[in-house]
């Protein structure tokens, strides 16, 4: 029997519309519920990880899970740094097991990201990161083409929650983006555990180092932007990148 496309897209519409407004109620209603977001992302906000370790800790058999929870959190509320993240797992569990960790719920959030975008369209996902990060990827897009997913992921200034949401919008495959998420974030992924579980007295300064780059990028792309004019936008998901090899 062959389903028709324009239901699936329907029903993938309302799924993720539903779990985002599920998860907007509870945190409207939920005090407690709130309150743990709040906390959760201010850690990461702070950047203390330390502080990260031992609240993911703090959870018990569920820290893995609870780690994997905040990778999806940080994606999904941007600019949250996913690194932290990474830094804290390799505290907290050891530079293999934590860098493992730190890669599987990237590639979930990063998953996530992409099924969102591809869902709800270019409108939505505007407001949820911003025009000018999104023209950021529509330029990435229109210089790497196929390849874009996988080299954003290996120039760790880039907003690869940004680089998800935009390849949702083209009609790159998933099996490939999955891949090049996944052979993309290993290196930079590993490194981060390892300085977080074996030189965690270096984190801050690389912290700062990569402030100080995002900060130049920033600014060398709104000069850039405002030389060169407004970029083409992506457009609908049907018109643009050709799938992945």
């Amino acid at each position: 029997m062959k389903v028709d496309r324009r239901t699936v897209r329907w029903v993938r519409f309302a799924l993720i519309l539903a779990a985002l407004a599920g998860f907007g109620l509870a945190y409207l209603l939920l005090p407690g519920f709130r309150s743990e977001v709040d906390r959760a992302a201010a850690i990461l906000l702070q950047g203390d990880i330390a502080g990260l370790r031992d609240y993911i800790l703090s959870f018990g058999v569920w820290a893995p899970v609870v780690s994997a929870l905040l990778m999806i959190f940080q994606a999904l509320a941007a600019p949250l740094p996913a690194f932290v993240l990474a830094f804290a797992n390799g505290l907290a569990f050891g530079v293999f097991w934590g860098g493992m960790l730190s890669l599987a719920s990237a590639t979930l959030a990063a998953a996530i990201s992409f099924w969102i975008s591809r869902a709800l369209g270019r409108v939505p996902i505007e407001a949820l990161v911003g025009k000018t990060g999104l023209e950021s990827a529509d330029r990435w897009f229109a210089r790497w083409g196929a390849y874009a997913v996988l080299v954003a992921r290996l120039v760790p200034i880039l907003s690869f929650d940004v680089i998800s949401f935009a390849a949702g919008l083209t009609r790159m495959r998933f099996g490939g983006f999955l891949v090049a998420t996944v052979v993309g974030a290993a290196p930079a992924t590993f490194v981060y555990s390892y300085l977080g579980g074996e030189a965690p007295q270096y984190v801050q300064v690389l912290m700062v180092a990569f402030g100080v780059v995002i900060a130049g990028a920033v600014v060398a792309a709104a000069v850039r932007r405002w030389k060169s004019g407004k970029p083409v936008p992506l457009g609908d998901p049907d018109d643009q990148v050709e799938d992945t090899p």
